[in-house]
């Protein structure tokens, strides 16, 4: 039993890694990552990446409160159930709590995609004393919105560009046939690979899901949570948070874009474009989306004139760095919580 344990455990970590690995040697083939260097050194404006900072902090701490909304009104069952109260002041988790979280959540999900969901309801059960399976029930909530709001952007973002896309393809005489023919065999695997990763990963949800359903009382639980979003004090302003959360992501994204030459002269619906294509590609599960993101972005980016070599560049450049800030606030977190403890 452990042994199995211990392996899945592995291939957990395992998998994801292989998989956004062989997407980005496939991608990096022969290519001269000696240029990266002086890209990185002497042609990009660092300025634009650290104005993009901000953004991406504020999108994470947003999360974090947004999320003590929710939290709220299961803590306050749990208090009216008899249970004991959090640690946290009035029935309520605190800011400091589901912030650090948030950001520690992202940086474990660098090591095992999708772990920092889980990560996130572990920090406010021993932090604040809420019950696992009701936080992970206001995940779910959170994550229900989130897709909904995603689903809006892409339908606007649809039509908004239709006729950016009918231009490029009468201007340069391309069809969708000749699209599809000039993608290689290549491209096709890595495509075919990211759907059948997104397949297995739906079947581990429900297989964990049927495993929770065996369990009543988890399942009541869950559900609690699950339904909290009707018992918000503020639902307005959790809404607008959703809204800024996913402001603040594009804007941390499309900073970017003036960092480099040849990508600063894109315009505002090339950006989002190219943002909710790398949204999309996220789902597939490796570390931080590596691999997935970096070929859809890439390859939207070519589609607006970027040239093959400088998109890797942007690809590459940018979800460094961004994961480095991703792990930096996750040190940041775990010893910010840690002290939190101690105070405790």
């Amino acid at each position: 039993m452990i042994g199995n344990s211990r392996l899945q455990t592995a291939l957990k970590i395992a998998l994801p890694l292989l998989l956004g690995g062989a997407i980005l040697y496939w991608m990096y083939r022969g290519f001269d990552f000696s240029q990266v260097r002086q890209v990185v050194l002497h042609e990009m404006d660092w300025t634009w990446m650290l104005l993009s900072f901000p953004f991406g902090i504020l999108a994470m701490a947003l999360r974090g409160w947004r999320w003590r909304q929710t939290l709220a009104p299961v803590m306050n069952d749990d208090t009216a159930g008899g249970d004991s109260p959090a640690a946290g002041s009035a029935n309520s988790p605190r800011n400091s709590v589901t912030v650090n979280s948030i950001f520690l959540s992202y940086a474990a999900s660098l090591v095992v995609p999708r772990i920092g969901e889980f990560t996130r309801c572990a920090v406010v059960k021993r932090w604040e004393g809420v019950s696992f399976t009701r936080a992970l029930g206001t995940v779910v909530t959170e994550r229900m919105v989130d897709m909904l709001l995603m689903l809006l952007i892409v339908g606007l973002t649809l039509l908004l560009e239709m006729s950016t896309f009918g231009t490029f393809f009468r201007q340069t005489g391309t069809t969708l046939s000749g699209i599809l023919s000039g993608f290689s065999w290549a491209g096709w695997l890595v495509t075919a690979i990211c759907l059948v990763a997104m397949a297995i990963l739906f079947y581990v949800l429900l297989r964990h899901l049927k495993i929770y359903n065996k369990v009543k009382t988890t399942v009541s639980d869950m559900w609690q949570g699950v339904t909290s979003l009707r018992s918000v004090s503020n639902v307005w302003l959790f809404l607008l948070m959703t809204v800024a959360i996913w402001v603040c992501y594009f804007l941390h994204y499309y900073l970017t874009f003036f960092c480099f030459d040849f990508t600063r002269h894109l315009s505002l619906s090339a950006a989002l474009v190219t943002f909710v294509v790398g949204s999309i590609a996220v789902i597939v599960p490796t570390p931080n989306g590596a691999g997935p993101w970096h070929f859809a972005v890439k390859t939207m980016l070519i589609l607006y004139g970027v040239a093959d070599s400088q998109a890797l560049y942007f690809v590459l450049i940018v979800h460094t760095v961004q994961t480095l800030l991703v792990v930096l606030l996750g040190i940041y977190a775990w010893l910010r919580l840690s002290f939190i403890m101690r105070n405790s």
